[in-house]
């Protein structure tokens, strides 16, 4: 995985002294945006509701999202 993963999604600076950054990283982000949908429509990835199982899908399409950017 390259170092896009580091991305910060919602980088914020404390102040003008400071190149301080904090946020979730752009993979949390997108793997929490499809496990969102992967939930709310019970996709056709997911045969049985497994907590697990949805944890990968997700990150594969964060993975698959990041690799294509």
């Amino acid at each position: 995985m390259s170092n896009k993963t580091s991305i910060k999604a919602f980088p914020v600076s404390w102040n003008d002294e400071q190149d301080f950054h904090c946020g979730m990283s752009i993979r949390d982000y997108f793997a929490a945006k499809a496990m969102q949908s992967l939930i709310s429509n019970q996709s056709e990835y997911l045969t049985d509701f497994d907590y697990d199982r949805v944890a990968y899908v997700a990150y594969h399409f964060a993975d698959s999202m990041i690799k294509l950017s």
